[in-house]
């Protein structure tokens, strides 16, 4: 009598090649059809450890016929009907961009519902060391650490998704190793280098008043550029920021909300500040503060103002930084000033106070060490030099 298989095994049978093939069920169509998943194997043995291996994995879970497309397929619905109009557009961007240069031609390709852990991690390894397409000067063609994290990230979300939309039964991104970011510390201008960019800033008439506005309201360069009259109250001297703009392709752009919630906000311009945007005002054409300089009917491009940052510094013999540093400048000398970190966040439009306190911890550090010092002398003056006079008058023990 033949052996009886063990019950929950699903379909084994040996092929006229001499393999082993089995499968499961692992959910229906939409006509009540089921779907299967087959597994092959040299011998019934082995055959028998990968059927329990996937009943396991396959365990309470009912897929739809979804399951059958493949990770690019996938990819492309959840940017549509996923994150279109959920998240910013230049995050969108940044997950075409991912999804395209990156994962597609590693494992696009690939069944969704069958691919692995070991097949995540071992793109996160190529991408690592061979990611790149056009080769940077610096990293070759490898990708960063900060950009293969990114990309996980991004990933993870798509496929807990596709876990709840039944098309997988796991995210295999769980338990994959990314590389931890490491991105670039800030840098600050010191008063010394800030004082030469000023200088090459004010022999630029066409670009004078953005760069001078950005580095007394540190704003963020979507911010800046998107700015419009009607934000600007000339009697009041306040500016308000409420909306973002977003390079798309050249000559295109769109306008969204800011960063955070805390982003839109009214802050106090500074006199000269102030004064700068009233003249400019009086020979305003268009509804742009800062307008293209070729067609002022539009705005002035993210893309561009970050171009002719880097030109500057170069003219006044400065290390190339990321226009995000001027908005860092702003702060670090403003809190440094005696700006305190609450009054900051606002205009910064920060979350809350304590990010404010905690991106500037090198600069509150140094603070608490002046305030400690500020306090020492306060008590010397209430209670003399020596604290505890009588400390003197004491004596050592002696044995007896």
């Amino acid at each position: 009598m033949a052996k009886r298989r063990p019950s929950g095994d699903g379909m084994v049978r040996r092929r006229d090649d001499g393999r082993w093939e089995g499968r499961i069920v692992i959910g229906h169509k939409e006509n009540g059809e089921p779907l299967f998943r087959h597994v092959y194997a040299k011998t019934q043995k082995a055959l028998l450890d990968k059927l329990h291996q996937n009943i396991e994995c396959y365990r309470d879970v009912e897929l739809t016929e979804d399951s059958r497309m493949t990770l690019g397929e996938w990819l492309d619905r959840w940017l549509t009907e996923y994150k279109e109009g959920t998240v910013r557009p230049g995050t969108l961007t940044g997950y075409r961009h991912y999804i395209d240069s990156y994962i597609k031609p590693q494992l696009g390709d690939k069944q969704i519902s069958l691919i692995s852990q070991q097949d995540v991690q071992r793109m996160y390894r190529r991408l690592k060391t061979d990611g790149r397409v056009h080769e940077h000067p610096e990293l070759g063609h490898q990708l960063s650490d900060s950009l293969v994290r990114h990309i996980h990230s991004m990933l993870h979300a798509a496929l807990k998704d596709a876990v709840q939309a039944h098309v997988i039964p796991r995210n295999p991104t769980e338990g994959t190793t990314a590389p931890k970011p490491n991105y670039k510390p800030k840098r600050i201008l010191t008063s010394a280098e800030l004082d030469a960019f000023l200088e090459v800033v004010e022999q630029d008439e066409l670009w004078r008043d953005f760069f001078q506005t950005e580095l007394m309201t540190g704003l963020r360069r979507g911010e800046i550029c998107g700015l419009q009259w009607s934000d600007f109250d000339g009697e009041a001297g306040t500016l308000k920021v409420c909306r973002t703009l977003h390079s798309k392709k050249k000559g295109e752009y769109t306008t969204g909300e800011t960063k955070t919630g805390q982003g839109m906000r009214t802050i106090i311009l500074p006199q000269s500040v102030a004064d700068i945007l009233r003249r400019r005002k009086a020979d305003a054409i268009g509804p742009w503060i800062f307008p293209d300089p070729v067609k002022p009917e539009d705005p002035l491009y993210p893309n561009a103002a970050y171009h002719h940052m880097k030109t500057l510094l170069q003219r006044a013999g400065l290390p190339s930084i990321r226009f995000h540093d001027l908005r860092h400048t702003f702060a670090t000398h403003a809190l440094t000033s005696g700006v305190d970190a609450k009054t900051l966040s606002g205009i910064l439009g920060h979350t809350n106070a304590s990010f404010t306190l905690d991106t500037y911890t090198h600069l509150t550090s140094d603070m608490q060490k002046t305030a400690s010092g500020i306090v020492g002398g306060f008590m010397e003056d209430l209670f003399g030099k020596e604290l505890k006079p009588w400390q003197e008058n004491e004596k050592p023990a002696t044995e007896p």
